[in-house]
Order: structure tokens, then sequence, then C-alpha cells
């Protein structure tokens, strides 16, 4: 069984309901007919009814088992707009503003609909930046409890390959946080371990990446991953974690008892922390365009609840893959 397939099977067996708002892209339509075959989540569509019930007939797409919510006559937005208006009052939103928030903008309203319990989760992206997507979480949801900053990852899954777990690994920050200082770079590799061990259920092993192998090259970048690396030691001493490390030396275990003799995490990470955006980024395109890698992300982690983003070029299939991570993430909420 594929790594994905595992995932969906964990999600089926404590099924939870997950937000698709971008009911206007034919590919949340086409997966929201898949995971509704497959019983990975109950769903729940944003936008008028019978608009939404037309496009997916017109595409082929049975979505005969989602709840299909229309912000302007479902009978909970009175509710949702009184909330929002609690949440935002000291940003001095009016009832007006909120109404107007909620009846236009689906992304906020599928996040309303998770903070006020009626659903567990949200997955959007197809069509909407990063930005859109975060921007009500951290308004409405808020970081999680104990959580320094709110980051994202990929989970990649690179077929035929004996590198991390089976070819698994979580790449970070690839998709929110642009240039992540010391600490919050150890931060983010703390939160990847812990993504790491609920998505895959094997031990993270963390590896600070650079352009430099324990002293190979000296430069304020490299000097910023060994600050990263000695407070991520300091204050999460249970993580099996090292650096700074290249890339070949952190996962290729021949290489990495080359250039770090000694070191635990040297050759054997199946959790690359990346210094900055820029190299996260570009890294996991690499992986998915040149390696033929599944790629399943952005996938964020911090927030209070589970809300994760889209790659807007992803494809139906993509989308089913988050959706059955979030629901995992969701059932792990519930712990």
């Amino acid at each position: 069984m594929g790594f994905i397939e595992v995932l969906k099977e964990r999600a089926r067996n404590n099924v939870k309901t997950i937000v698709l708002p971008e009911t206007e892209d034919n590919r949340t339509l086409e997966a929201a007919d898949k995971i509704l075959k497959q019983g990975i989540a109950k769903l729940v569509l944003i936008g008028n009814e019978e608009t939404v019930k037309k496009s997916a007939a017109e595409g082929g797409y049975d979505i005969a088992g989602a709840k299909i919510v229309d912000p302007a006559t479902f009978e909970k937005t009175p509710a949702y707009i009184d909330k929002l208006v609690e949440l935002r009052q000291k940003k001095g939103m009016t009832r007006e503003q909120a109404e107007e928030i909620l009846l236009n903008q689906y992304l906020y309203y599928g996040v309303m609909m998770v903070k006020m319990g009626d659903a567990d989760g949200m997955v959007s992206g197809a069509c909407h930046s990063t930005a859109d997507t975060l921007r009500p979480c951290l308004q409405i949801l808020k970081t999680a409890p104990g959580t320094k900053l709110v980051s994202a990852f990929f989970l990649i899954v690179v077929p035929d390959c004996e590198y991390g777990a089976n070819g698994a690994f979580i790449f970070a920050d690839s998709g929110l946080v642009q240039d992540p200082n010391p600490e919050e770079l150890a931060a983010i590799a703390k939160s990847s371990a812990e993504s790491f061990r609920l998505l895959v259920q094997e031990e993270p092993v963390v590896a600070m990446l650079s352009h430099s192998t324990k002293g190979s090259a000296k430069h304020p970048l490299v000097d910023k991953v060994l600050e990263a690396t000695a407070i991520a030691k300091e204050q999460y001493p249970e993580l099996k974690l090292d650096g700074e490390f290249q890339l070949d030396a952190a996962i290729v275990p021949s290489v990495g008892a080359s250039k770090a003799p000694g070191s635990d995490v040297a050759g054997k990470a199946n959790v690359l922390i990346f210094p900055n955006l820029d190299a996260g980024n570009i890294g996991y395109k690499l992986a998915q365009r040149l390696a033929k890698a599944e790629a399943y992300g952005p996938v964020t982690q911090g927030i209070a609840a589970p809300v994760n983003d889209l790659s807007r070029g992803c494809s139906a299939d993509d989308i089913v893959g988050v959706v059955a991570i979030t629901a995992v993430q969701a059932q792990a909420a519930d712990l």
C-alpha cells in the first residue's frame, strides 16, 4: 500500500468533516467526487447550491454525498457574523463589514465553520494564494497553544527511493515563512518533527540544511543555521537533530559518514529544514518535477485547527491527498 493510501485508510477509520470552499474550480469538484467515493471525509462545499450542482453535473462529478452550504441562506450565518465581530472588534470591525466578508469571501466562511465546530478542518488554495488562505486562519483560529509560529511544509514521497523513510520526507519551511531567524528556524524544526511523527508514524531525523557541512564554508548564512541548530538542540533535546548539512550529507549514508563522521543524523535524515523559503520552495519543486515525487501541501502547522493550503498548480488527486492529511491532523487534535 502506497504512503498516501495509508493516510487515506487512517482518515477512513475516524471520518472527519472537511470544508472545501473553492467550488468555482472544477478540480475541487473532481476531488470531492473522489473523496466521497473513497470515504476519506465528510465534505462541506461552500457556494450557491444550484450553481455548484450544475457545475458538478457538467463535469460529470457525483457530489451527492456532500453538504452544500450557501452563506446567503445558511441558518448559522448570523451567528458566524456575530462571532467574527467579537473576534475582530478590537480591529474596528463592524457587523456590516463582517457580513460583507462572510457572504462574499468563502475562505473566511470556511474558517468560521471550523471555528464554530461545524467542521474539523479546511483545504483551499487551488485558486487562491497562500496569503489568502492563511489570513483568515490567523485572524480567526490563531496559533495553537504552545506554538511559537505558524509554518508550512510539504510532505514529499519519492518513488523507488532508498533515502528518508522509504522515500517519505518533510520539507520545511517550503510554503510560508520567507526568511526565518535562528529562533524561528529552530521552532520550524520542532513543529516539522512532530508533523512527521504524526503523518509518517516513524521517528523524525531532522537535518538543518545549508550550503555547508560542519564548517566546510564560512558565511553569515551558515552562521544562521549553526545558531538555529544550537537553539533547537538546547530547547528540544529529545529530537534527533543535527546540522549544518549539505543535502547529500543529510540523506546519503556514505556521504554523511564521509562529511560528518560521528553524527547520528548525517545520511539518515527524513525531515529537511531549509534555511529560507527560496531554498525550500525550489527544493520541493525540483523533487516534484524531476524526481516525479508526490508533493502534498503546503501543509500548515501551528494553527489552532487544521487548515491547509494547496499549490495553485495542484491536481484533483493532490487535493484528495491534502484532505486525507487534514483529516489525520483533525483526528490528532481530538487527542
